[in-house]
């Protein structure tokens, strides 16, 4: 009778330990799971409105949407006046633009220097000689072209229609070849 009761109190303490609760997660990263109960994960947040409807304010003055530019290969190119690679980039665009022709391609300098850097851009420009328009992207769009690095310059190369060709970061003469070779595939789409 003892060894029923043993067993059978066994059994009991057993099957009470399996009902407990888990254990509480160990953090694996600084990031949290959730916020409130919604999910959070490392994949960015896709953009709150279409490529196409995103848009930039001229520096000249008014403002500029992507899909104003259908029908072009669209060069947009973010940079800051403190960036050395964006210095060195410049000259290469200069160079896409006069190859290609304004009717075939336009290129948009994008500064994301902020606020401090906007009275530095005159200067610069007069230094660099940039021949395309500069302008200031709206926040989804910066958002957007950073989601996942931070890096400047960021060049996004898109076709006639608005679709993303490719996206290089930094410069350097083998990213000056892959932009060259992005816009030249761009430009035979149709």
């Amino acid at each position: 009778m003892r060894a029923v009761i043993f067993i059978t109190l066994t059994i009991l303490f057993v099957l009470s330990m399996s009902c407990r609760p888990a254990a509480a997660p160990v953090s694996v990263s600084n990031k949290p799971v959730s916020i409130n109960d919604v999910p959070q994960t490392n994949v960015p947040l896709p953009p709150s409105k279409p490529l196409v409807e995103m848009n930039w304010e001229l520096a000249a003055g008014g403002d500029q949407k992507l899909k104003d530019l259908a029908g072009k290969v669209v060069v947009l190119d973010f940079w800051a006046t403190y960036c050395p690679p964006c210095r060195e980039q410049i000259p290469h665009l200069n160079a896409l633009l006069a190859k290609h022709g304004g009717e075939n391609l336009a290129i948009v300098g994008l500064n994301v220097g902020g606020e401090e850097d906007r009275p530095k851009i005159a200067a610069f420009i007069k230094e660099t000689k940039m021949d395309y328009p500069i302008a200031y992207p709206e926040g989804e769009l910066t958002r957007f072209i950073f989601s996942e690095r931070e890096d400047i310059p960021q060049t996004l190369i898109l076709d006639r229609k608005g679709k993303i060709v490719k996206k290089a970061v930094g410069f350097s003469p083998q990213i000056g070849r892959d932009i060259d070779s992005a816009v030249d595939q761009a430009l035979e789409m149709k």
